[in-house]
């Protein structure tokens, strides 16, 4: 059980135990009470917003202990000109890497899907409308949005989508339950390039990336805006990044081979 997990669990107890307290015999101090529960609730919001944490869900956010290489994601594609100005750059280095589609763009740029299979790349969904306030939903429109997303990349690619990564990586345990439930293996990262901004630059990106490069990680980068045309910062840092990983000797991996048991005929494709 990831630690933080466990940590809720045992402030949820105390938390009953101190209300259950307060009711039989006496109030706390205020101060003490004000601070658990500030404690409480900052723990809570950290588990949603924090997806490395775990709070929540069983994500994949690196390589089992012992795992050798590393893996580049890509969110928020595909985009007609930016995915492919990307898997260009990853031929040149002979590189495999995974790309989190969003369900809504697939179904617009299908062939872009198809281009990414094609060259030996794997996909997963990325939610279908990527709804900034996906985990403020209610079950039914998370289950709606996530079912919709699994036919489109499904009916593009031939293949059902089994790797998930939640939009902003925000979670909660209804999106925990109905990912569970359509068997969508949740995926965060270890790195972010934090490209995705306008006022991101290619320099800044690759030179975050380097630094933290080891085995065993997840690098989140961006092969499209989230909205409009522009260049994410990662495609022009993506030269370097893939440098820094042939001087570090270390290898790209993709995901899919970190999925324990879930692979399955179609995690080639599209996972």
């Amino acid at each position: 059980m990831p630690p933080l997990r466990f940590a809720l669990y045992i402030a949820t107890a105390a938390l009953l135990g101190l209300s259950g307290f307060a009711v039989v015999a006496r109030p706390p101090p205020l101060l003490w009470a004000g601070a658990a529960l500030a404690g409480y609730v900052g723990l809570v919001l950290g588990g949603v917003f924090v997806l490395r944490w775990r709070v929540f869900v069983d994500a994949v956010v690196g390589g089992p202990r012992g795992a050798r290489g590393v893996a580049l994601t890509f969110d928020d594609g595909p985009h007609p000109r930016w995915t492919l100005r990307v898997l260009d750059i990853l031929a040149e280095h002979e590189a495999k890497a995974t790309f989190f589609l969003i369900g809504r763009k697939a179904e617009e740029y299908p062939e872009v899907v198809r281009a990414i299979l094609e060259r030996g790349h794997s996909v997963g969904l990325h939610s279908y409308a990527h709804d900034r306030l996906f985990a403020l939903r209610r079950e039914r429109h998370v289950r709606a949005d996530l079912e919709r997303g699994v036919a489109a990349l499904e009916k593009i690619t031939g293949h059902r989508p089994i790797m998930f990564r939640p939009p902003i990586g925000h979670t909660n345990p209804v999106i925990a339950r109905v990912a569970d439930s359509l068997d969508l293996v949740p995926v965060g990262w270890t790195i972010a390039g934090h490209d995705g901004v306008s006022r991101a630059r290619a320099k800044t990106v690759a030179a975050r990336i380097r630094r933290d490069l080891r085995d065993g990680v997840i690098v989140l980068l961006h092969d499209a805006p989230e909205l409009g045309d522009r260049e994410p910062a990662a495609v022009g840092a993506l030269p370097a990044i893939l440098d820094a990983i042939v001087a570090e000797r270390l290898e790209v991996v993709p995901v899919s081979r970190w999925i324990e048991g879930r692979q399955g005929s179609a995690a080639g494709n599209t996972t």
